[in-house]
C-alpha cells in the first residue's frame, strides 16, 4: 500500500483538526442552550471574555481606542444584576438570561464589575468560552420572533475571537425574523465588521428581495466604515442602484462624509446635461 507524502499527511491532519474544533464549537454552544434550557422559571447568569478595550460601568459599555470613547446603552450606573467600583471596568462579559415558562422572556449585557448575590432562583453558568457564547446568543437572534432577539446581537459581537460577520449577513437578509433584529445586525456589521462584510454589505444593498429599510440600514453602516472602503461603496450605490431612495440615502451620507471624491460625485451630477 503506498503511503502519503508528508505534505499531504500534514494537510490531511489539518483539515480534519479544523473539522474537528468546528464540531467542538458547535457541541459547546448546544451544551450552553441545554444547559440554559433545563432551567424553566428562573435567570441564568454567564460570562465570557470580552473583546481587549471593552469596558462597562451600569447600563454603559464603552470601548476606549486612545483618546475616543463610543457608549452604548443607557448611560447610568445602577443594574439589578452586576455592581462596579470604577467607571470603566474592563472585562469579562456578562450576560442575563430571564426565562419563564421554558421560555426566553428578557436579555441583559453588561462588561466588568463584579455580579451582585443572586436569590435561589439565579442559575450561574460561570465563565463559558467566548465564541460558544457568540454562537449560542447569534442562535438566539435566529430562533427568537419577539424583542429578545435583537437584545442578543450587541453582546455577540464584544465576544472575543469570535467571528459572527457571515451568520449576521444571514440574519440580515432572512425575512423571517423580525426586521429589528435585521436592522440591528446590519448595524453591528458596519460598526464591527471588516473588508469582506463591507463587500457583503454592498452586496445587500443591491438586493431587492431584502426590505428597503434593511438596505437603508446597510447604506447607514457603509457610511461608518473607513473612508477608503465606505466612500467607494458610497459612490458606487449613489451611481448605479435602481431604486431612487437608496441613491438618496448614499448622497446623503456622503454628504456628511467631507470626502472630497463624494464632492467630485456631486458636481458631476449636478452639471450633467
Amino acid at each position: 500500500m503506498k503511503s502519503l507524502p508528508m505534505t499531504s499527511l500534514a494537510g490531511t491532519t489539518a483539515v480534519v483538526l479544523a473539522a474537528l474544533c468546528g464540531v467542538a464549537r458547535v457541541a459547546m454552544a448546544q451544551g450552553i442552550a441545554s444547559r440554559i434550557a433545563r432551567v424553566s422559571n428562573g435567570t441564568v447568569r454567564m460570562t465570557f471574555a470580552a473583546k481587549p478595550g471593552i469596558c462597562g460601568s451600569g447600563n454603559s459599555i464603552m470601548r476606549s481606542n486612545g483618546r475616543s470613547r463610543t457608549t452604548w446603552g443607557d448611560n447610568w450606573n445602577t443594574s439589578r444584576d452586576v455592581e462596579w467600583e470604577t467607571d470603566c471596568s474592563l472585562g469579562p462579559a456578562r450576560v442575563v438570561l430571564d426565562r419563564r415558562g421554558g421560555e426566553l422572556t428578557d436579555l441583559r449585557f453588561y462588561v466588568g464589575g463584579r455580579w451582585r448575590p443572586g436569590g435561589s432562583d439565579v442559575v450561574d453558568l460561570g465563565t463559558v468560552a467566548a465564541p460558544e457564547a457568540a454562537d449560542y446568543l447569534l442562535s438566539i437572534v435566529e430562533s427568537n420572533r419577539g424583542s429578545v432577539g435583537k437584545k442578543a446581537i450587541f453582546p455577540a459581537t464584544i465576544a472575543d475571537s469570535a467571528e459572527i460577520w457571515p451568520r449576521l449577513i444571514k440574519i440580515a437578509r432572512n425575512p423571517d425574523l423580525p426586521r429589528e433584529s435585521r436592522t440591528q445586525s446590519v448595524f453591528w456589521l458596519g460598526q464591527a465588521a471588516g473588508d469582506a462584510a463591507t463587500a457583503n454589505l454592498s452586496s445587500l444593498v443591491v438586493d431587492n428581495s431584502v426590505d428597503r429599510e434593511v438596505r437603508e440600514q446597510a447604506v447607514f453602516a457603509l457610511s461608518q466604515r473607513p473612508r477608503d472602503e465606505g466612500v467607494p461603496a458610497l459612490i458606487a450605490i449613489a451611481k448605479t442602484n435602481k431604486d431612487p431612495e437608496i441613491r438618496k440615502k448614499a448622497l446623503f451620507w456622503l454628504g456628511q462624509s467631507g470626502d472630497p471624491r463624494a464632492l467630485d460625485l456631486f458636481e458631476q451630477l449636478l452639471t450633467k446635461k
